[in-house]
């Protein structure tokens, strides 16, 4: 049914309330409960549809359809303990869920009261079964401000949404100038989540200030970095804060329409977000006279064919416009001149996420967060050598060490921490000493890293830098576009100086070409992807020259990566049993049985089918 007035949308998120409340544990009665599961990709892909489905089924076969429901959410974060699922209002919280554990669940908690303590999580700083997420060190750091929603409504539910305040925003800014909307924007300080954190109000107020008798709002989802899937958690989660969100943008500069631009490669958060654009058109809040306000906005999907270049603003406009997804000059910026030569404005998924609850709150409140030019929280994919891996967000001015220790648990298997990698393959390598270093924009940029969309890499003494260094331009190498010669022709060479270095044939005049040319590709580049690709190598070099210097002078690589510079050689351990000798393809290993077996390293290839083979481990790569 069509909401036609604030008033009534009002009236509605007053209605809804019930919807909300075991999960508020306002209204426990008896057994009722409800049961979340986690919708998030990747509890998706390990059964959790499954799961819920399972869930169902035994909450039928046991009687309980009107004291037990289940449903799906967004991404709850702990993403190395999926499937997750949550029960409320007694709010416990259950990791490495499957679809035979339903019975348990069903049986013991839901009819019995207790929680199955075999699916609880072990803390590991006690050692002990804990019941909820507030009891696991995970969770104790972050503030989810973006990811509010996100493990407690159903994304596909807009009623859920309503009663969670959606939609409450929107309406708010009805009653206020356009121009006092984008002020709100400036004093909240928010800024650009998408990597350069330009702030969103003066973007914003550009925007509005440009003549145009067309404008346009664009959300960028093209969440290209290698390991970050902040963007799509929240597409997935919480579609609904997002449309809002370019509404509201939308009413500041006016615009009547607005895009997403969504890489094909995120079908869930394509499928969520079509419902939810589906959902708010029935409602009236999309469309024509919205709420009764006589304004007009709607949102489109563009699907993007994954390439890199395209999260760059100017090559995502012209990827839009049916055009080869390539940057162009900013002689104009995109506030004056951007989609079909019009006003246009972007943000990326993350940014809008925040701009209901600063309108809702105010720009005082979300202002007090963060620290003195970074305001907020900031959603981090923290992957790599790590024990957990998964979504965090946390405000601004948290250090890594709280990220990397407190929240991410440590490094696993007693290893020490050499680097984190920040920005995605724009960012740069921070080594240990900068540790306690508060993560702002301005912080991360004065250790020669960047905040970036959101990808935070931890590495451990296992990882050479050198290498490292080569993974990242060897991507941005193979996405760059080719339009601009300093990039296309510069990462090439600077990617082969790397391959040179890392097979053990690159001298130290290779090394101070590397930085040459790096700061030749930064400062001529067309667009940031070359601007910034230059940047996993400068920052190596800068606090791991000795790594380089290693494998140039010592022939050698210190972490034992690099393959061109390590044998594999037997050790005194060696039983003679020939297995080795029996799996070498290339016949590079020679002895008698019960004998010392040896390998003619001219011969062998490296192909650690002798490792492999060895009942007693006496092969070993050195």
């Amino acid at each position: 049914m069509r909401i036609q007035s604030v008033e009534e949308l009002q009236t509605l998120h007053q209605n809804n309330q019930p919807l909300l409340a075991l999960r508020r544990a306002e209204a426990y009665v008896g057994q009722e409960r409800i049961i979340m599961v986690c919708g998030g990709t990747g509890c998706h892909s390990a059964q959790s549809k499954e799961l819920k489905e399972a869930l169902a089924e035994k909450i039928k076969e046991h009687n309980l359809e009107a004291l037990v429901d289940v449903k799906a959410t967004g991404c709850f974060g702990f993403c190395a303990e999926g499937p997750i699922i949550r029960v409320f209002p007694d709010d416990v919280f259950y990791v490495k869920v499957t679809p035979e554990d339903a019975e348990d669940i069903i049986v013991e908690h839901m009819k019995g009261g207790k929680p199955v303590e075999r699916l609880l999580f072990t803390e590991p700083s006690i050692n002990e079964k804990v019941p909820t997420m507030h009891d696991i060190s995970f969770y104790k750091k972050q503030l989810r401000i973006a990811l509010r929603n996100c493990g407690i409504i159903d994304p596909e539910e807009i009623d859920e949404y309503i009663a969670a305040e959606g939609y409450l925003a929107l309406a708010k800014v009805f009653g206020m100038e356009p121009e006092a909307v984008t002020k709100l924007m400036t004093d909240s300080g928010l800024r650009g989540r998408g990597g350069a954190g330009f702030p969103t109000g003066m973007k914003w107020e550009a925007t509005r200030r440009a003549a145009g008798d067309q404008k346009y709002i664009i959300c960028n989802a093209d969440e290209g970095d290698p390991g970050a899937f902040m963007d799509r958690s929240l597409l997935e989660g919480d579609p609904h804060s997002i449309i809002e969100a370019m509404a509201i943008a939308g009413y500041a500069i006016g615009a009547d329409t607005g895009y997403v631009y969504i890489r094909a490669e995120y079908p869930l958060a394509i499928e969520r977000l079509e419902i939810a654009i589906k959902q708010a058109r029935e409602r009236g809040l999309l469309g024509e006279n919205i709420l009764g306000s006589g304004f007009n906005f709607d949102v489109l999907i563009k699907y993007g064919a994954g390439a890199f270049v395209c999260g760059e603003e100017t090559a995502l406009m012209r990827s839009i416009e049916g055009m080869r997804g390539e940057p162009f000059n900013k002689t104009v910026f995109p506030s004056e001149r951007g989609l079909w030569g019009k006003p246009t404005s972007t943000n990326n998924v993350e940014t809008f996420a925040n701009v209901p609850i600063i309108v809702n709150k105010g720009a005082d409140w979300y202002n007090s967060i963060g620290t003195a030019t970074s305001k907020g929280t900031k959603v981090f994919a923290l992957g790599g050598k790590v024990s957990n891996v998964g979504l965090v967000e946390v405000p601004m001015g948290t250090t890594l060490r709280e990220l990397v220790y407190d929240i991410g648990g440590g490094i696993p298997n007693d290893r020490a921490l050499k680097a984190v990698q920040t920005g995605g393959p724009s960012g740069g390598c921070i080594p240990t000493e900068f540790l306690d270093t508060p993560i702002d924009y301005e912080s991360l940029q004065s250790i020669g890293s960047m905040m970036g969309s959101g990808g935070m890499i931890v590495l451990d003494e296992d990882d050479c830098m050198v290498n490292i260094a080569k993974f990242y331009l060897e991507f941005t190498c193979e996405e760059s576009c080719g339009k601009c010669t300093p990039c296309r022709i510069g990462t090439t060479r600077l990617l082969e100086m790397l391959e040179k270095i890392t097979s053990g044939k690159g001298t130290l005049e290779d090394l101070d070409k590397l930085q040459e040319l790096s700061e030749v590709v930064i400062d001529s580049s067309l667009c940031g992807l070359g601007k910034t690709a230059p940047n996993p190598i400068v920052s190596t070099i800068k606090y791991f020259r000795d790594e380089y210097e290693a494998h140039i002078v010592d022939q050698t690589c210190p972490a034992h990566v690099c393959k061109d510079l390590l044998q594999i050689v037997i050790t005194d351990k060696c039983i003679g049993c020939t297995k080795c000798s029996r799996v070498c393809p290339v016949d590079a290993i020679e002895g008698s049985v019960k004998q010392l077996h040896v390998i003619d390293q001219e011969t062998c290839i490296k192909c650690e089918a002798c490792i492999s083979a060895c009942p007693v481990n006496a092969i070993i790569m050195q």
